[in-house]
């Protein structure tokens, strides 16, 4: 019998002998009991300094990562989780087009939108840091303490505004560099009278892959953040074993 199932057999044995008065002292005792015998809740007993120099690590690891998984060649369009479809307002011109043994044209598109979106995300850099620097001992506390994906969650609360502010103009230049305009022309050309259920107007590419190219970001860095939470060997300094280890 292990010492933590002990102190519970001791505790259901003494139930009888305990007065209501005294149970909470008897259970404080145990607690402090289990907690120096067995390190339980050393989490508790790090520093704040401790706490948020761990979570920076971790989340400067998680942005550095996932920029460099997304900001490499075929970065978006080869990896399913985050790659950019066809905009829902030409899904009836994509349906069209390979319908009509056009599905080059459509592939083609396709492919420029997440090649500007690759080179997009390296410009993301300075704004993620920017948020891991500014965290309080509070956002670090409450991050620690939560689910999986909860600096994930906290860049997007602090970050998301600014990443589209920064990001756009980046997109804006790779989308011609990449030929995305022209790319988009030959398919609108090709679309014959499908063409007709495009509303130009409304449809802002550059804001569309602008918004995919966040969203595939903090994909990559929620998955990062889980495997620095879950596997051992993700913690790849002492830090990170120490505050994500308790």
């Amino acid at each position: 019998m292990n010492f933590i199932k002990l102190i519970f057999v001791t505790i259901a044995l003494s139930l009888p002998q305990l007065s209501l008065a005294g149970w909470g002292d008897f259970v404080n005792d145990v607690k402090q009991t289990i907690k120096e015998k067995t390190g339980a809740d050393t989490s508790s007993n790090l520093s704040d300094e401790t706490i948020v120099k761990g979570l920076k690590q971790a989340l400067n690891q998680g942005v550095d990562k996932s920029v460099r998984q997304l900001g490499k060649a075929n970065g978006f369009l080869k990896d399913p989780q985050v790659k950019i479809p066809m905009p829902k307002s030409l899904k009836k011109v994509d349906k069209g087009l390979r319908k009509m043994g056009q599905e080059k044209v459509a592939d083609k598109f396709i492919s420029t939108m997440n090649h500007a979106a690759e080179k997009a995300v390296p410009g993301t850099v300075d704004i993620l840091v920017g948020a891991v620097k500014a965290m309080t001992v509070k956002d670090a506390v409450n991050i620690l303490k939560g689910d999986d994906d909860a600096a994930t969650q906290y860049f997007k609360r602090t970050s998301t505004p600014k990443l589209r502010v920064a990001i756009k103009p980046v997109v804006q230049k790779s989308t011609s560099s990449v030929g995305l305009t022209d790319s988009y022309k030959k398919m609108i050309s090709k679309a014959g009278f499908l063409s007709k259920y495009i509303d130009h107007d409304s449809l802002d590419i550059d804001q569309y892959i602008t918004d995919r190219a966040i969203d595939g970001l903090f994909i990559k860095i929620a998955l990062e953040e889980k495997r620095i939470r879950q596997d051992p060997v993700a913690r790849t300094t002492d830090i990170l074993k120490q505050v994500f280890g308790n």
